[in-house]
């Protein structure tokens, strides 16, 4: 089967024979090598040299954590939104007492910098910028570095929800001064879920130590006196580590940039295809995400019944539209373990199956003609 979903995503053969060992003490000495093993690749994913902790969660427990390790309850909160996960993030801060100012922009559309620099300029009582790399729900990918070349102005916290794009984009977290990034096992990483990995920098841990909002098991400080220890603080999801600790030697042995341009390269050729098959992205094309194309479905075109058909008739699992999205739009993933034939063959397969999506009118003008 074709899994092409922006995640999970399919593991590769050598993630998923590392999940199969046998349970290992999560205290012992084989777990301290595995955890620090897999710490120092993924500061080189990450492209930094401060601390990246292992939280075992999904990526919105990532990004929780990254609210309530940075922030108290009252402070002001720069929300940039252009999609499902920005309003997640905002959602998030609000929720532990933030003051969320939300500068959304249209779904699909670009970030206006000079909004986000007016935004900042207003309200000098701004203490952090909420920002996604790359937005799942419209195949988008956000310029993060002119976000924070804007944000670092003013000198506030930049938290980043890297969840579908570290390790299939390029983020140099340190050279973008990224105080907080966030990503999940379950996408790039080509591992199952249960991970979520995040970057901390040295202002980060300032705000750290003022930071008021309720924490326990997310707090940074507990997982940094225990990876000293070569432990996390609480039951780890061993078997992803396995997994993980695998993944990464596979991407370090391809290298960073091989893997920018592979994901660049399958992006091309899923965009190409879309067009070919006379469909226009969602997304302004100069921003298309390289990770997950997200396509205008048109009036013709019944989604649910294409994923069926893909999923039943063809072995080809694609995502729906989120939220506002559902019905208008379909979105195929390419992030991770994918090479240029598996999108090749889900695009052949979307061809055979579109004709039995047409909607009813539709169909019956075919016929008629």
């Amino acid at each position: 089967m074709q899994l092409r979903i922006p995640g999970p995503t399919p593991c590769p053969p050598q993630a998923l024979q590392a999940m199969g060992r046998q349970m290992i003490n999560h205290r012992g000495g084989e777990f301290v090598r595995i955890l620090n093993s897999t710490t120092e690749k993924l500061k080189q994913v990450f492209q930094t040299k401060g601390d990246v902790f292992l939280l075992t969660a999904s990526g919105t427990g990532g990004m929780e954590a990254a609210i309530v390790n940075t922030l108290s309850p009252g402070d002001k909160v720069l929300s940039i939104s252009n999609g499902a996960f920005g309003e997640r993030f905002a959602d998030i801060a609000e929720g532990f007492g933030a003051e969320v100012i939300r500068l959304n922009f249209e779904w699909g559309k670009p970030v206006d910098l000079d909004a986000v620099e007016g935004a900042l300029k207003v309200d000098g009582d701004i203490k952090a910028v909420l920002a996604t790399h790359n937005e799942t729900s419209t195949g988008k990918t956000n310029r993060l570095g002119d976000i924070s070349a804007v944000v670092k102005k003013f000198d506030n916290l930049l938290l980043v929800d890297a969840i579908s794009s570290l390790g299939c984009i390029n983020l140099p977290t340190d050279d973008w001064h990224c105080d907080i990034v966030v990503t999940g096992s379950q996408k790039g990483w080509m591992v199952p879920p249960g991970l979520a990995m995040v970057s901390v920098s040295e202002k980060a841990w300032r705000a750290h130590a003022q930071a008021k909002m309720p924490r326990y098991y997310w707090d940074f400080s507990k997982a940094k006196d225990f990876l000293q220890k070569g432990q996390t603080p609480w039951t780890p999801a061993i078997s992803v580590f396995y997994a993980l600790n695998t993944t990464l030697d596979l991407m370090l042995n391809e290298g960073l940039n091989n893997i920018f341009a592979r994901h660049a390269r399958i992006a091309q050729i899923a965009q190409n295809g879309i067009k070919s098959l006379g469909f226009s992205l969602f997304p302004e094309e100069d921003y298309a995400s390289d990770t997950v194309t997200a396509v205008n479905a048109t009036d013709k075109i019944d989604v649910p019944k294409l994923i069926q058909v893909l999923r039943e008739e063809h072995d080809v699992v694609i995502a729906g539209g989120q939220r506002k999205l559902a019905g208008k739009i379909f979105r195929i993933g390419h992030l991770g373990s994918v090479e240029d034939d598996d999108i090749k063959l889900v695009l052949e397969a979307l061809n055979k199956a579109l004709p039995s999506a047409y909607r009813h009118s539709e169909r019956s003008e075919e016929s008629q003609s």
